[in-house]
């Protein structure tokens, strides 16, 4: 059982952790502060790190990004034990609150743990923690024995003095080094030189989550705890006309039915099930307002207009696309649509709250602990120095824990329950209905072609929501939504196209229905990999190119695109006969700072039963931390992509997401799932994303393989049984 005293972290806490366990600091340069993004009031020219030694050579790694199955734990465990050069078997690693940060000048940096930035965006500062913790160990220790520190050197925890023979461990001069005034100047390790990073350890976190030791929010016990169970109005901007509490205020281990905000009403009560059984039986009547007329039919109107309207935003434009079309010697054109998903997390939103009129504090699992600070004390009408959140480990984010809807809620009831334990836990429907989506789009692609079937021109029309727009409209640029164009860009370190076309013109007409868009695991380039790597497919058969050539001819100036492509494709053999039945398909994109590829193999039956057989993907992530972990990470992903392109879809029906559960939201069983053969080709030179990327290549690899099998394009997601009708 965890309890409040065990997961209230104190800096008292800090300081003792454990029988006489120093705190080292590192000073690291001011251009690693001036990066993140922080309140004026909180500005340092300094970033601190900070690690625990433990008298017994324990070394415990302080961390700011959250833990959610992705493996950052160990991943940036292994950054900073490279350069401490400490004993991997005697480090782990805890979480520090963003309260902690805040009173430190956020020492600690930004917490945010989304777009496969965990490693990439902390890298830097985490190995330069470890190296600053070394070279302060390393001089301690040839102080005491009046030798030069660059006649020393540091391994597993030990520094040794070659000349004399002498060593000593990490924990018996730990309290001398934590004096030492920290190092200016912090040289890193040539990649060369590295023994921990690139290597496939194994995950810290596997023993306690197989023996039931992990802790994640629901999980959570505290003595006098109530759990609370709410409800929002199903459509959104709809509010609470009137409840009827003395319906359920006598049912068992109820103890408050509370109205929250203007379109919510929870029941308080001993049991998470004592809650939801009164909250069903509960007699309540919504306002669903004018979004109630709302319809998946009513939006796809507006996105058809959208495809056709004189009026977008360009995202990425050279020559004159429009001109090179209209004098081609031929075009081939096509639209496809990309529904709403739902993140549909393992673990439903909760969060535990202990709230008085002067302090508040907060345990839930959330990707961004600055953000749900910030949320938390909004919503708690306190300052932020009188807050502070807990983080525990998260039962899935994919995104949906980066915004603190739910989390604003389970304080606004908590403040009707002063001084007592109230657990907020979502039911899976709440979850559902009530969730922030992958966004709704169509694109309609068309192509000019010359005599020799060369593209000349090809104009890319993206209509349909803004993820910005709802999420983060202070992003967006002069109304523009740059993070539409995922994928799709000029240029630039982070998600650039992989194709030169002579003319191009790719633009988007943002139509933003009421039902809010978010962040959703591979974002917008999930459906920007389907509608420019399936449309590419078709002009490569419409003009009777081989796929593969087709691409090649257009990568000439993107040879780290080209590059995985054609791992993948030597891997899955596209130059030898497929066995028979077999069909194959291909996709590269470039996201999250990655250069990702798929090949795909399938059979499909003569009644429309499709088999993926096999997927071989190739990652260029510039560095690779941990080969077997980004294994694990492209597996997960295709199933979750895999999820989208066959199964999964969000509609609307009066305004309300009709999708409650996994009996009509459905997701990839086990018999479905294909071989995966992940190729880890690491570049180097750059730090690249992991779990988002290659999530993004796998539906239309798989996509390009059925119109191989089936002659059939499939162009609006999701696949459910379009085949099955073409016989």
């Amino acid at each position: 059982m965890t309890t409040i005293e065990a997961l209230r972290p104190s800096r008292r806490g800090m300081l003792k952790a454990g029988a006489g366990a120093v705190l080292l600091g590192f000073h690291l340069p001011a251009r690693q502060a001036a990066a993140q993004p922080a309140p004026a009031a909180a500005a340092t020219p300094e970033l601190n790190a900070w690690v625990v030694i433990h008298p017994d050579d324990r070394v415990v790694l302080r961390m700011a990004k959250t833990e959610m199955g992705q493996g950052v734990r160990t991943g940036l465990a292994q950054m900073f034990a490279e350069e401490m050069g400490c004993d991997w078997s005697k480090l782990s690693t805890e979480y520090v609150t963003p309260g902690q940060s805040l009173a430190r000048n956020r020492a600690w940096g930004n917490f945010l743990t989304a777009g496969s930035q965990g490693i990439r965006s902390s890298q830097e500062i985490v190995r330069k923690g470890g190296a600053a913790a070394r070279m302060m160990l390393v001089q301690a220790a040839a102080t005491r024995w009046g030798v030069p520190a660059e006649a020393c050197s540091a391994r597993d925890g030990v520094i040794s003095h070659a000349g004399s023979g002498r060593s000593l461990r990490y924990g018996e001069v730990a309290a001398e080094a934590a004096r030492l005034t920290p190092p200016a100047d912090v040289p890193l390790k040539d990649p060369a030189q590295w023994t921990v990073i690139g290597r496939p350890v194994a995950r810290l976190d596997t023993a306690p989550k197989t023996t039931g030791r992990q802790v994640y929010g629901q999980d959570l016990r505290m003595p006098g705890m109530l759990v609370a169970v709410p409800r929002r109005c199903p459509v959104f901007g709809g509010t609470l006309r009137s409840f009827d509490a003395a319906a359920v205020s006598g049912n068992p281990g109820v103890r408050h039915v509370l109205k929250v905000g203007d379109s919510a009403v929870a029941v308080v009560a001993d049991t998470f099930w004592q809650a939801k059984t009164a909250l069903d039986a509960l007699p309540v009547e919504w306002d669903m307002g004018e979004n109630g007329r709302v319809s998946s039919e009513t939006i796809s109107a507006v996105l058809d207009e959208g495809l056709t309207a004189s009026e977008a935003f360009i995202g990425n434009q050279n020559g004159d696309a429009r001109a090179a079309i209209a004098g081609a010697a031929r075009r081939v054109e096509a639209t496809y649509s990309y529904p709403y998903q739902n993140h549909a997390p393992m673990e439903p939103m909760n969060a535990t709250v202990v709230w008085t009129p002067t302090r508040c504090d907060v345990w839930c699992p959330t990707q961004n602990g600055e953000a749900a600070l910030a949320a938390a004390a909004q919503a708690a009408g306190l300052p932020q120095t009188a807050v502070d959140v807990h983080r525990v480990d998260l039962g899935g984010g994919f995104g949906r824990r980066t915004v603190h809807d739910w989390l604003a809620d389970a304080i606004l009831i908590a403040r009707q329950v002063p001084g007592t334990p109230i657990k907020t836990m979502w039911t899976r429907e709440e979850d559902m209905v009530q969730g922030r989506y992958h966004p709704v789009t169509k694109c309609r692609l068309v192509a000019g072609l010359d005599a020799e079937n060369r593209i000349t021109g090809l104009h890319m029309r993206i209509s349909g929501q803004s993820i910005l727009s709802t999420a983060f409209p202070g992003g967006l640029q002069n109304g523009r939504d740059p993070v539409q164009f995922q994928g799709l860009n000029a240029g630039g370190a982070e998600s650039a196209i992989g194709y030169t076309f002579p003319n191009l013109l790719i633009d988007h007409a943002m139509r933003n229905p009421h039902v809010p868009a978010h962040f959703w695991r591979g974002v917008n380039h999930n459906q920007n990999a389907v509608y420019l790597e399936c449309f590419l497919d078709e002009v490569a058969h419409a003009t009777n190119q081989d796929p593969l050539a087709l691409r090649r001819s257009l990568m000439a100036n993107h040879p780290k695109h080209l590059a995985v492509l054609n791992a993948v494709a030597e891997r899955i053999g596209w130059t030898t006969p497929a066995p028979a039945g077999v069909h194959r398909g291909l996709a590269q994109q470039m996201g999250f700072g990655s250069y990702v590829a798929a090949a795909a193999e399938v059979s499909v039956s003569d009644r429309g039963e499709l088999r993926i057989q096999r997927i071989v993907a190739a990652t260029d992530c510039g560095y690779a931390v941990n080969p077997r972990q980004i294994e694990m990470q492209v597996e997960g992903s295709f199933v979750y992509g895999l999820s989208a392109m066959l199964h999964s879809a969000c509609t609307v029906k009066d305004g309300a997401i009709e999708q409650t559960n996994f009996d009509t939201y459905n997701v990839m069983r086990m018999d479905e799932m294909p071989r995966v053969e992940t190729i880890v080709m690491p570049s180097g030179g750059f730090w690249g994303g992991v779990g988002e990327p290659t999530i993004m290549v796998a539906a239309p690899a798989v996509l390009n393989a059925v119109f191989a099998a089936t002659g059939k394009r499939i162009r609006d997601l999701p696949l459910g049984d379009q085949l099955r009708r073409r016989t």
